[in-house]
């Protein structure tokens, strides 16, 4: 119990809050029909807390020994082991429960919380008497028919160590799913959490600084939200990934103070915002399909939404979502201004080229373009422009119809001197000695 005799949050309840019981329920009845093997969600005290006997019963062999009290405290030993030495390793944990079944625990192990995934029911070998006997001793005690016991374990399935291996990493994964979609549930949370918290800074902060200085003065300081929002779409416009997040959380402050009870009101307003970053998306170059397609997500995603925690994280989310696909799709047409420009090139070096015309080619500013074209490939407009004409000038020297001077001019050198001189600092010889090796 906690403070306040508050009872405690059962391993069923908090797990289901985190994953959902549908989810749960079709993850396990899902591996059961497929396997044919009956899997069940216990705690790390053995108690069952989610079970597919709608999908898949248990053996006759287990429901005789569950049929008496102690036989099914005896179960919840076993699995209760089985979770823990399973929680300590972090893999599947193969054991023989104790009416001698072969069975295999997952762990999910999330936060401070520790339960399995328990499955099996099997046997890794053909029942021989001596197994037989060993049953006899293992259920003495308990108020069960042992001839039929002894009957009902000839008839279980029988599984090669490979096939149990196999169903045991397949649990695995299925149990590992469950905790990745706990996790994910769990770290929103604690984001909801660091935002509430920094949310009621921010509130508390204003509210001292409006006890020390008047009203009039307040308004005179502070920026209005219509200001913000214009400053806002200036933000994502321009890529400002980090001050535009800042703001948007100062612009969810404003939105709180006035409507925390209001969640209506609040989606309201949140969606106003949803315009204006995505019209500044735009503006800054996205492609207008594509953020169409993400508003209509977007307002979709808004009307589940029920309280104001949610509504702000999900506002953070939503300007990172534009934000990165305006920088993912500002990165591919930098990419095609790269391959225009070089093709450009390719397809003028026999001209005096300056970056004034490559950057008119490719409609963007001399700077601009430069800086691109050194990031996408690692060398400048003018260090690219020479390395075309040195390849060019290496095929003209091979033909025998071409001097050393033609083809200095017609790979766009000038002055033959700075030809020789550009030739052997790339090629290590000069262009004449290189005309007579190549002939």
């Amino acid at each position: 119990m906690h403070e306040g005799n508050v009872p405690q949050e059962t391993e069923s309840q908090w797990l289901e809050k985190l994953v959902g019981r549908n989810l749960l329920d079709k993850m396990l009845c899902s591996f059961s029909k497929s396997t044919g093997l009956k899997a069940i969600l216990v705690d790390n005290k053995g108690n069952t807390l989610i079970s597919t006997d709608h999908a898949i019963k248990d053996c006759r062999f287990c429901e005789m020994i569950r049929s008496d009290i102690n036989g099914t405290k005896k179960c919840q030993r076993s699995y209760a082991r089985a979770c823990n030495e399973a929680a300590k390793y972090g893999e599947p944990y193969i054991f023989r429960c104790h009416a001698g079944l072969i069975m295999w625990a997952a762990p999910i192990l999330i936060d401070h919380h520790i339960g399995s995934i328990i499955c099996g029911q099997v046997l890794m070998w053909e029942p021989e008497d001596y197994f037989l006997e060993e049953i006899e001793e293992m259920v003495k005690g308990l108020d069960v028919d042992v001839s039929a016991v002894k009957w009902s374990a000839a008839q279980l399935e029988v599984m090669s160590s490979d096939k149990v291996q196999a169903a045991a990493d397949l649990l695995f994964m299925v149990a590992n799913q469950i905790m990745q979609s706990g996790l994910t549930v769990l770290d929103q949370r604690r984001q909801i959490s660091a935002q509430q918290a920094r949310l009621a800074e921010e509130i508390q902060a204003r509210k001292r600084a409006e006890i020390a200085v008047s009203t009039i003065e307040s308004r005179a300081i502070s920026m209005n939200s219509l200001d913000k929002e214009h400053e806002l779409k200036s933000m994502v416009r321009n890529g400002q990934k980090r001050e535009a997040q800042r703001l948007l959380e100062n612009l969810l402050v404003d939105i709180m103070e006035v409507n925390s009870d209001h969640v209506d009101t609040v989606k309201t307003r949140i969606v106003e915002l949803v315009v204006i970053i995505s019209r500044a998306a735009v503006d800054g170059g996205a492609e207008l399909s594509s953020i169409l397609q993400l508003n209509a997500s977007f307002y979709q995603d808004l009307l589940e939404m029920s309280t104001s925690d949610e509504l702000c994280l999900w506002s953070k989310n939503m300007l990172e979502t534009f934000m990165n696909h305006l920088e993912n799709n500002k990165d591919q047409k930098n990419l095609q201004a790269v391959q225009r420009a070089a093709e450009f090139i390719r397809r003028n070096y026999r001209h005096k080229l300056t970056i004034d015309d490559i950057a008119q080619e490719v409609y963007l500013s001399p700077c601009y373009v430069s800086r691109i074209f050194k990031q996408g490939l690692g060398c400048t407009l003018m260090e690219y422009l020479t390395q075309v004409r040195v390849e060019e000038a290496k095929i003209m020297l091979k033909n025998p119809k071409y001097n050393v001077m033609q083809v200095a001019e017609e790979s766009g050198f000038e002055d033959p001197g700075y030809f020789t001189r550009v030739f052997k600092k790339h090629e290590g010889i000069t262009p004449s000695r290189f005309k007579q090796h190549a002939l």
